[in-house]
C-alpha cells in the first residue's frame, strides 16, 4: 500500500484541509454527521462501508478533531459528535451539494435536499468578500507564500 503524503505543513491551506479530511468516506460521514447520524451501526447502515474501514476513518476524524467521542445515552458503547472544527465543515458540504445539484444531475432529476430546519427553505451558499460583495472565481486570486531561498 502506497503510504500518503502529509501536507501537514504545507502553505496552502486547501492542502492541509484535505490532509485533515482523509478522503471521500471521510467526507460522507461527515455528511451524515451533518444529518444526525452518530453511533457506527447508523453509519455502517447509510454508507454500505465494510466495517474496518469505518472503523479506520471515524478513529482518523476523532484523532484529527473533526469528530468526537461520547458516552452514548442508552447502553451502546460511543457514540460519534462533531466537533466545533467538524461543524467549521458545514460550508464545505453546502459547497459540494450545491456544485454536484448544478453539475450532476440532469434537469428535473429527483435528488436530496438541504433545507433550513424552521423555514424549509432551501440552503444556498454565497461567496463574498470581507465587506459583503459577491465575488467569483475570477476576481480572486492566491497569495502565495514564496518558496524557501526565494523573495
Amino acid at each position: 500500500m502506497v503510504k500518503r503524503k502529509s501536507h501537514k505543513g504545507d502553505y496552502c491551506p486547501s492542502a492541509r484541509s484535505l490532509d485533515v479530511i482523509g478522503d471521500w468516506w471521510s467526507l460522507l460521514i461527515v455528511r451524515d454527521a451533518f444529518d444526525g447520524l452518530t453511533r457506527f451501526s447508523e453509519f455502517q447502515r447509510s454508507l454500505g462501508i465494510a466495517r474496518n474501514i469505518l472503523a479506520t476513518r471515524l478513529r482518523a476524524l476523532t484523532e484529527r478533531g473533526i469528530l468526537e467521542t461520547v458516552p452514548a445515552a442508552e447502553g451502546a458503547r460511543q457514540e460519534y459528535r462533531l466537533t466545533e472544527r467538524g461543524r467549521d465543515l458545514f460550508p464545505v458540504m453546502v459547497a459540494l451539494r450545491q456544485f454536484g445539484e448544478r453539475h450532476l444531475f440532469a434537469p428535473g432529476e429527483k435528488h436530496s435536499q438541504l433545507v433550513e430546519r424552521a423555514t424549509g427553505q432551501a440552503v444556498r451558499l454565497d461567496i463574498r468578500t470581507e465587506d459583503g460583495r459577491p465575488i467569483g472565481p475570477d476576481e480572486a486570486v492566491i497569495l502565495k507564500v514564496p518558496e524557501a531561498g526565494q523573495a
